[in-house]
């Protein structure tokens, strides 16, 4: 009851709309409108390791998903392999009972001898196993209240033209019943496929193996996708499982010349090539196909409704070729570009990032008529709200800001990359250093601030590091023309394709599972957007804050004009970045005092919307709305006020709230000062200074990529210095550790300490 609650909720929002046969989707993002579709499920996908008997935890997912497309009103249909095996554990089964029987009639109570099954003739074995595989099909999609029908095909059924018909009628007829038409080869009577039979045009297709049939069913019943699951993640370009086989995303008509085929699957009759060719036969009839893993599916375990969510998932069969790059292809060359960049000469790097600099002021006409231009179309959509736009927009005096920025950056970069931190002789003519080195490949995702563009780049260009960006939609024209000056920057070098800016339709979720191209994840923007790439993140580090719950504590002993001038400010200077306050925490005792009141004046004349938290609303009589949750970030002129009974339990308060961002005391007592900087656990704790200080520019550490709350690697504002990481470089002559060993263990001569720059211990 509860499943079939949940695809009638999915139903309701998720009907497909019906669309013209004959041409198939051009990206992923389209196959959501996918009204009729087939699953294939191979050999590999139905049975189990040992070849004898069905894969049921596999099917229940399987059936599952099936049930969920079906109620959401497409037209499922379902090939599937399977008899075999189930009629194989069957037909095993019963010659083991067989055999065991006549072994005690024959020897009474004298000890069984071993038994052995002798080999089972495959179509023997499917005449067994086909009303076994049904009945369990029809049992599990009974929990869905889904109806199925049984289809057994030949060769005949489609090249005899009256059968032909009536296979055709026949499925069309279930499918306006809302019946899911199981089909499968009649394994029990068709003679041994033939070898090297390739698919012929376009109107003949030789079924010998439910590839071809799924192909062949696709085309004859205009499926608009087939979804062919095996035992392998989609396509590669060599055979899985060696050093260089990478898997194909999208796959093309024409670059199958580019493709070595591997061997079979452990079970099955066809192959990866027949899969191919037979997806390909389906292309040019009119349906898309995705070949995808049905045994370990790695995103979310639903690999079949990932597919038709357009989640990257297998390989994508497409006839329509892009004209730029594919993201991985754009993560490659950015890596091997980054590399050279690394190498340049401190000079060479600022004298890019000056570049730049001056391109941003000598193109600024051009620069601010692309930014009009998505200023107007994000306002005429109405798809956004005013504080984002108004982030969107850039301006002369920002632009020459910028510029002012960048050449600073230059000039304190110059010792960034190769600053060797640490300098040790651990022996006569060996030397050991560590250096700062770049990261890798980074890959800032941000929404709306344009400007973020050309600091994220300098700072990828001063601290060495490949860049891919991936800007949010509501700015295309003006990311794409801060874009090409970038890369006219850093050609002056011969690195322009250092840093990428990704514009095709990839989605976030599916550049987020990228880990062996990226290396770093920064997200610039919403604490939304930041939480979505937290989850989505598959074993890529996310340097950035989920939330900024950020606090102000009026201590008793604080100062009436420096506690209206640090909540005004950490509140109204601009309610929407994340160091803005959000809680402001009142100790108890100046509640009846004039600093309070001017307190609460200073806000409502600041138009600041006000929250009580449950103690302060206990004190009132008549209270303002009181907080439904106090982890709230308002991003707007709303903040909450609650009331503590001291230091300490504010600073409580802070750690079970707050987000580990930026928390503030007010008071003039020095102690109780120097207690909550030691004690708040957050990554940046400030006193009598407004939480608006939580920035790079503002620390002076110039330019910064974002705000981070992690624990390890960078914390708080991270500029420069959080883009880089270390090595190890020791320098010998032919050393080698038994040299130094002693009973097992290593002798040093001389102390393993850091050293001051320029010298040796």
């Amino acid at each position: 009851i509860v499943n079939n609650s949940r695809l009638l909720c999915w139903s309701l929002n998720h009907i497909p709309v019906p669309r013209p046969h004959g041409k198939c989707f051009a990206h992923r993002s389209e196959l959501k409108q996918a009204k009729r579709i087939v699953v294939k499920l191979g050999s590999a996908v139905v049975t189990r390791g040992d070849e004898c008997g069905l894969a049921l935890g596999r099917l229940a997912s399987i059936v599952e998903q099936v049930a969920m497309l079906q109620n959401q009103g497409r037209e499922m249909l379902i090939v599937t392999s399977g008899a075999v095996a189930f009629g194989k554990q069957r037909l095993r089964h019963e010659i083991l009972l067989s055999q065991s029987v006549r072994q005690a009639l024959h020897s009474g109570q004298s000890q069984l001898k071993e038994m052995s099954v002798p080999v089972l003739e495959a179509r023997a074995c499917a005449a067994a196993g086909q009303s076994g595989l049904m009945a369990l099909y029809e049992a599990m999609f009974t929990q869905y209240s889904i109806c199925t029908a049984q289809i057994l095909v030949t060769n005949l059924d489609f090249h005899d033209e009256q059968k032909r018909r009536n296979l055709n009628s026949t499925l069309h007829e279930l499918l306006r019943m809302n019946i899911v038409p199981i089909i499968n080869t009649n394994d029990a009577v068709v003679p041994p496929p033939v070898p090297n039979s390739d698919l012929q045009g376009v109107n003949v297709i030789s079924i010998k193996d439910n590839d071809s049939l799924a192909a062949r069913l696709a085309v004859e019943m205009k499926v608009d996708l087939l979804i062919a699951l095996s035992d392998v993640e989609g396509l590669y370009d060599s055979p899985p499982g060696t050093d260089d086989a990478k898997l194909i995303d999208i796959f093309y008509p024409g670059d199958q010349q580019s493709i070595t085929y591997g061997t079979k699957s452990r079970v099955g009759i066809g192959g990866m090539e027949a899969k191919v060719k037979a997806a390909l036969w389906a292309l040019q009839g009119g349906t898309s196909v995705v070949i995808a893993n049905g045994t370990y599916p790695k995103l979310t375990g639903h690999v079949i409704t990932d597919i038709v969510e357009g989640k990257k998932v297998g390989t994508f069969f497409s006839e329509v070729k892009p004209a730029g790059p594919t993201v991985e292809q754009q993560t490659e060359m950015a890596r091997h570009a980054g590399r050279t960049l690394a190498s340049l000469d401190p000079d060479q790097r600022g004298e890019i990032i000056c570049c730049l600099a001056e391109l941003l002021t000598e193109k600024k006409d051009e620069i601010l008529s692309a930014n009009k231009r998505d200023m107007e179309i994000a306002t005429v959509s109405g798809s956004f709200s005013q504080p984002l736009i108004n982030r969107l927009s850039l301006s002369s005096s920002k632009l020459n800001s910028l510029a002012i920025g960048l050449r600073q950056l230059a000039v304190a970069s110059r010792d960034s990359v190769g600053r060797v931190l640490r300098r040790t002789r651990v022996a006569n003519n060996l030397e050991l250093e560590q250096i700062t080195v770049p990261i890798g490949v980074l890959l800032v995702i941000f929404e709306s601030r344009p400007d973020c563009l050309p600091q994220v780049s300098a700072l990828a260009i001063a601290s060495g590091n490949a860049l891919l960006l991936k800007g949010g939609k509501e700015a295309p024209h003006t990311n794409r023309i801060l874009h090409q000056l970038t890369q006219e920057a850093l050609s002056i070098h011969g690195v322009s394709d250092a840093i990428q800016l990704v514009s095709t339709r990839e989605e976030v979720e599916d550049l987020c599972r990228l880990d062996k191209l990226i290396d770093l994840i920064i997200p610039r923007g919403s604490s939304e957007l930041v939480r979505n790439i937290q989850r989505a993140a598959k074993g890529i580090p996310v340097l950035g804050h989920s939330e900024g719950v950020c606090h102000v504590y009026v201590d008793s002993e604080a100062s009436i004009d420096k506690a209206i001038n640090v909540v005004r400010d950490s509140k109204c200077d601009y309610p929407a970045a994340c160091n803005a306050m959000e809680t402001l925490l009142v100790h108890r005792d100046l509640l009846r005092a004039p600093i309070f009141d001017q307190i609460i004046d200073m806000l409502r004349s600041e138009q600041v919307k006000i929250h009580a938290g449950p103690r302060f609303a206990s004190y009132l009589t008549f209270s303002p709305s009181e907080v439904k949750s106090l982890r709230t970030e308002y991003g707007d002129l709303e903040c909450c006020i609650e009331v503590v009974d001291s230091m300490q339990e504010a600073v409580d308060h802070i750690h079970k709230y707050g987000s580990a961002h930026t928390d503030v005391i007010v008071t003039e007592n020095e102690d109780t000062a120097e207690q909550f900087l030691q004690q708040v656990d957050s990554a940046c704790v400030f006193w009598n200074s407004s939480t608006r200080f939580a920035d790079g520019y503002r620390l002076g550490l110039g330019a910064e990529v974002g705000i981070s709350t992690a624990r390890i690697h960078a914390r708080g504002p991270v500029g420069l210095e959080g883009l880089l990481t270390t090595k190890w470089v020791l320098r010998g002559e032919g050393h080698t550790v038994a040299d130094f060993s002693e009973q097992g263990s290593m002798t040093y001569l001389h102390e393993n300490r850091p050293v001051p720059q320029g010298s040796l211990a």
